[in-house]
Order: structure tokens, then C-alpha cells, then sequence
């Protein structure tokens, strides 16, 4: 598989996140494309969803369905 391209991915994490910088940070600014990684490791690896499984994602979340 190949690896997406992220060098323009602008990721911001959620004004909700805590101050230990324990989070997850996300770029939706991709085309087609949504990543996301670990705020402790931004140089780490970052998992890509299609933005409909992220909206998928979040909507679980937000309803309780997870």
C-alpha cells in the first residue's frame, strides 16, 4: 500500500483537549482525505480515513453507537 502524502496536512487538535497534550490531532484540510495522529508524536505514523468514514466515525461518537 502506498502512503499518502501528508506534507500539507494542517493538523489541530480539540478545543476540548487537555492540557497534558494527551490527544489525538486531525487535518481535514486534505483532499479526500482525513489523518490523523498521536499529539505526543507528531513525527510518528498517522492513520487516513476517507472524510465519509470520519464522519461515520464521529456520528458513532456522538450518538453512542461506538
Amino acid at each position: 500500500m502506498i502512503s499518502p502524502d501528508l506534507s500539507g496536512a494542517e493538523f489541530h487538535t480539540s478545543t476540548l483537549s487537555g492540557p497534558n497534550n494527551d490527544c489525538v490531532e486531525v487535518a481535514t484540510n486534505l483532499p479526500g482525505l482525513v489523518a490523523v495522529r498521536d499529539s505526543k508524536d507528531p513525527s510518528g505514523p498517522a492513520l487516513t480515513f476517507s472524510p465519509a468514514a470520519w464522519n461515520d466515525f464521529l456520528r458513532s461518537i456522538r450518538t453512542g453507537e461506538l
